[in-house]
């Protein structure tokens, strides 16, 4: 009997994958991505607001303060939105009743801003990844480990390459 490697037994990806990934992107971006960053939000921010929560929590320096350039060319990157709109977004979580975060000068430039999350901001953080987690976790109660496992290694490839290709 031949002996086959290891490349002959793996299932191999059908010609037409990309169109097949492609029918999924919306449903997956739409749907699930809406309805976690919905659960995120806690019906009190905006999708910006949160995607700059966000960002300062993934990105920022001790995932608690960011300078605004920062978080412009990242938004910038994420949605179709104007300087005016980010800056918009940050002074309305900067003032009352909101107060999550602050916006002060830069120390080695007046026109550079640094914002940073205060205690509220960090609570509301905390809960708004509480938040996504518990949604997320319906999703995934309903997987096998093993299925799991190959979500996480699917979505860590994804953003690897997507990193790459920037």
């Amino acid at each position: 009997m031949p002996k086959t490697s290891v490349k002959d037994r793996q299932k191999r990806a059908p010609a037409d994958a990309a169109k097949r990934f492609l029918e999924f992107y919306y449903p997956i971006h739409y749907k699930a991505g809406m309805r976690v960053e919905d659960a995120m939000r806690g019906g009190s921010l905006g999708r910006h607001q949160v995607a700059i929560l966000w960002l300062i929590h993934s990105e920022g320096v001790d995932g608690r303060l960011m300078n605004r350039k920062d978080i412009e060319r990242h938004l910038g990157a994420w949605f179709d939105i104007s300087s005016a709109a980010i800056t918009k977004a940050i002074r309305s979580m900067a003032s009352a009743p909101l107060n999550l975060l602050t916006l002060e000068e830069a120390a080695h430039s007046g026109r550079e801003k640094v914002v940073t999350l205060t205690r509220t901001g960090e609570t509301f953080v905390k809960g708004m990844i509480g938040r996504g987690d518990a949604f997320i976790q319906r999703i995934i109660e309903t997987m096998s480990d093993e299925e799991i496992n190959q979500g996480l290694h699917f979505f860590q490839q994804i953003s690897d390459i997507i990193d790459d290709l920037a």
